[in-house]
């Protein structure tokens, strides 16, 4: 046993060794090994031991063991059920029906999917890339391609043969054969929050200002420590009790291996570059997604010039179709455009991803952290890779959007069959009632602040599974508004203002309750 233990270590070292090879960080950290061969620290008659000493002095074995932290965390093998090859064709199934969308809207508009920008269209956009909300472009035909309330209805009909009742709504999908964590198992993983450890972030009247200060300082000289250490699994356990406002981008950075190195602005401005040179249909629908989402929030309508160039340049980041080859149901579509002569072949869009209605706030929330838009990118870029394209893909994964909804329906029909059955006698899914929240991870919902402690648990515990408990919190809190309405209108209106609502209580009292 022991030795297929052995092999399979060695086997992943190698594999991790390949990879690092290849990435853009290798050469960089390479270089600074180079330099400090050549220095006194290191020396030729006990090379081994000097060498790595004086790496841990310049804190390059940091560096190092970060490196293969980030690669477990975005190279292990994806998680899936013995179910994958249905959700896969579901995922199919839902893709030729996105591209069918477009392809009609392009007929229905006389446009094509892309074409190559005229000099005088790039020197446009390039004249108004600071401020691209001032690029006057005619989006008003144009409309999402899907919206959480469709996506929910290719979810709902994930279903086996089951016989229905004609006329009675469709419930088959509290039957979809996953395992997912229950209450106990939730409290094993969100350990802090179910033993009431402080936590900052919880809100501060519940503490003397003494209290508070204390707790806020406390963790301060902490996260300094930890920043200063520049290790990633120390960050990440540090995130578990809350983090200041004024670490959080750098805490963040740390946990998803986004520090931006010279060649991540160059890698930027070649993005930039295909957005100049490229006029796609998908940059209407990601302006389109600004327009009707932060660019009419209170919260978030300043940043919507960087969102424009953040979104336009993540459409064209083939590096994330790459990271996400695996996932099932990413479909390549290969477009031509020609001009003077010349013909082009690009994938549409380069990126894999098609924008539903909202997509625009997995974006928004890193606009408080970040002032670089370069910074703000790779983060958001990461964040997305390891987490968020879980949100709105079919998969069977433990974290995908399928096991987090049934994880919600379970949870709310056994801790609140009172609301559940509700819901049921109102011919309401109770998924219906919640999707936008989980679809985006309640971004547009709740206050910046509160979403961002919320977003916080996400990277510490390295889980999704958070957001569809906070989803039966929020039920439960608004229970007896939601017991006194029965339709679907009015139970949105009860659910529509989460300003009240604290994020880092409402779970602990949620895990602490027997």
């Amino acid at each position: 046993m022991e030795d297929i233990k052995d092999k399979s270590i060695h086997h992943t070292a190698i594999k991790i060794c390949e990879d690092f090879k290849t990435s853009p960080s290798y050469q960089a950290l390479f270089q600074d090994i180079q330099k400090l061969v050549s220095t006194p620290s290191v020396k030729y008659e006990d090379f081994k031991d000097s060498l790595l000493k004086a790496m841990k002095d310049n804190g390059l074995d940091a560096s190092l063991r970060n490196n293969v932290y980030h690669w477990m965390k975005t190279k292990k093998k994806e998680i899936g059920s013995p179910h994958d090859t249905f959700f896969r064709k579901a995922q199919i199934h839902w893709d030729k029906r996105i591209h069918k969308s477009l392809n009609s809207m392009c007929t229905e508009l006389g446009i094509n999917l892309a074409k190559i920008r005229t000099v005088s269209e790039r020197e446009e956009l390039a004249g108004k890339w600071g401020e691209l909300s001032n690029y006057e472009v005619d989006i008003h035909k144009y409309r999402p391609v899907y919206a959480p309330k469709d996506f929910f209805e290719v979810l709902l009909n994930l279903k086996g043969p089951t016989t229905r009742n004609k006329g009675s709504p469709k419930w088959e999908f509290a039957q979809m054969p996953l395992k997912v964590k229950n209450l106990a198992d939730l409290r094993c993983l969100y350990l802090e929050l179910s033993r009431g450890e402080q936590i900052l972030g919880v809100n501060s009247s519940l503490f003397s200002s003494r209290q508070y200060s204390a707790l806020e300082a406390e963790r301060m000289i902490l996260g300094d420590k930890v920043l200063i250490k520049n290790y990633a699994p120390m960050a990440q356990e540090f995130l578990k009790k809350g983090c200041p406002n004024s670490l959080r981008a750098k805490i963040w950075t740390l946990i998803l291996g986004a520090e931006v190195k010279p060649y991540h602005y160059g890698y930027f401005e070649s993005l930039k570059d295909s957005v100049l040179q490229y006029d796609l249909m998908i940059d209407k629908l990601i302006i389109k997604d600004i327009n009707l989402t932060a660019s009419n929030d209170d919260q978030y309508f300043v940043f919507e010039d960087v969102l424009y160039q953040v979104l336009l340049c993540f459409s064209r980041d083939g590096e994330i179709l790459k990271d996400l080859s695996t996932q099932p149901g990413f479909m390549q579509v290969v477009i031509k455009g020609k001009q003077s002569n010349t013909e082009n072949n690009i994938i549409f869009p380069p990126s894999g991803v098609i924008p539903f209605h909202g997509f625009t706030m997995y974006a928004a929330p890193f606009c408080y952290l970040y002032d670089d838009p370069v910074q703000l990118y790779f983060v958001f870029r990461t964040f997305y890779i390891r987490y968020f394209h879980r949100l709105h893909r079919v998969c069977g994964n433990p974290q995908g959007v399928v096991s987090l909804c049934l994880q919600y329906e379970k949870m709310l029909q056994c801790f609140e069959p009172g609301l559940w059955h509700h819901f049921r006698k109102c011919q309401i899914h109770p998924v219906r009632v919640v999707i936008k929240w989980i679809m985006r991870a309640f971004s547009g919902h709740l206050p910046p602040e509160q979403l961002l402690n919320l977003w916080d648990l996400i990277l510490a515990y390295d889980s999704l599974e958070i957001i569809p408990l906070l989803a039966v919190d929020i039920l439960v809190f608004r229970k007896d508004n939601l017991l006194k309405v029965n339709t679907l209108q009015n139970i949105e209106a009860v659910l529509a203002d989460l300003s009240s609502i604290s994020v880092i209580p409402l779970l602990q009292m949620s895990l602490l309750k027997e």
